[in-house]
């Protein structure tokens, strides 16, 4: 079985800066992609930002010059959001691309993490 753990949400003013984490655990042979997308009610799941094996990255345009996404080591991905505002308030969702030992492909959710930008 392969989990996807989040951290590091929470409550924040506008203007201040959240770091979240994401790491894969289970019978892993490779992760291609990892990401992370968020949603609010009525809403769709969007992206926020993706980084490939390669390092390789790629950012939703409303987030560019403010979050920062990086491959802490080959299972763990963090998102460092600074400046925030309250339309970044969502839950966020990291979501990984893995390869399991029996060389399948699986697209896989972490829980979500609640970020709430408010004064």
């Amino acid at each position: 079985q392969v989990q996807l753990m989040e951290s590091g949400g929470g409550l924040v003013q506008p203007g201040g800066s959240l770091r979240l984490s994401c790491a894969a655990y289970g019978s892993i042979l490779r992760i291609n992609t990892m990401g992370w997308y968020r949603q609010t009610p009525g809403k769709e799941r969007e992206l926020v930002a993706d980084i490939r094996s390669s390092g390789s990255t790629n950012y939703a345009d409303f987030v560019k010059g403010r979050f920062t996404i990086s491959r802490d080591n080959a299972k763990m991905v963090a998102l460092q959001m600074n400046n925030l505002t309250p339309d970044d308030t969502a839950v966020y969702y990291c979501n990984a691309e893995i390869t399991r030992m029996t060389w399948a492909t699986y697209n896989y959710w972490g829980q979500g993490t609640q970020v709430t930008v408010s004064s």
